[in-house]
């Protein structure tokens, strides 16, 4: 056998110095931009989706998203002239085809799918509301 020396470092320096930076450490912020926008407007952009825009003076848009960029949405629409819209003046958008979907309604406790009572219709209030105790009324 050779006669090596075993060098040990010692502990309590390496201590010392691993406690610093942890404690100079802080969890970074999130991102300023997520992309989720972009990845929306190129989704909808390339299968033309029919949207509704719907403008904070209140007027509604029905077409399609064809161009946008930071400030401005180009809107194409079927049979009007196209609209060059910015951001600020739009309440917010979504597509037509969740004016077609039946509106869900909720129940008193206001969650739906949860326990309490039936939802009323304005049709049920005049009278015939509390003749048919739980049953659910078929639309």
């Amino acid at each position: 056998m050779s006669n090596r020396k075993l060098i040990r470092p010692d502990l309590g320096d390496q201590r010392k110095s691993s406690d610093a930076p942890r404690a100079v450490r802080r969890k970074s912020s999130p991102p300023e931009q997520t992309n989720a926008e972009e990845f929306y407007y190129l989704k909808q952009m390339q299968a033309r989706t029919p949207m509704v825009l719907r403008l904070v003076n209140g007027e509604e848009l029905r077409g399609w998203v064809e161009w946008y960029d930071k400030a401005a949405i180009k809107f194409h629409r079927h049979d009007a002239p196209n609209l060059l819209i910015p951001k600020s003046s739009i309440l917010y958008l979504f597509k037509e085809e969740e004016l077609r979907r039946p509106v869900r309604r909720k129940t008193a406790a206001g969650v739906p799918g949860q326990a309490g009572p039936r939802p009323v219709d304005a049709d049920e209030e005049e009278g015939d509301a509390g003749e048919s105790g739980d049953a659910e009324s078929a639309d």
